[in-house]
């Protein structure tokens, strides 16, 4: 089994709509790099903390007026100037 290799850097992050678009382009970069392993496709590892729906429950607070513009801010938005 090969050894995972050593990180000399944070490996760029590629969203899923991006690598769906674009995975014949992805695997040709891999499959053309001098028949070396450039990339690892894998879960994530054991230390990437995965967000728990919830957890700040209670712990934010919304102001009473972060829906409402001062009357001058609104009139200024209204107007386009």
């Amino acid at each position: 089994m090969p050894q995972p290799r050593q990180q000399t850097s944070t490996p760029p992050r590629v969203g899923v709509r991006e690598f769906r678009g674009n995975l014949t382009s992805f695997l040709k970069q891999v499959l053309t790099s001098h028949h070396k392993v450039v990339a690892e496709i894998g879960p994530p590892s054991s230390d990437v903390v995965i967000r728990k729906p919830g957890a700040l429950r209670g712990k934010i607070k919304v102001a009473d007026d972060f829906d409402s513009l001062p009357e001058d801010v609104l009139k200024s938005v209204e107007d386009g100037t």
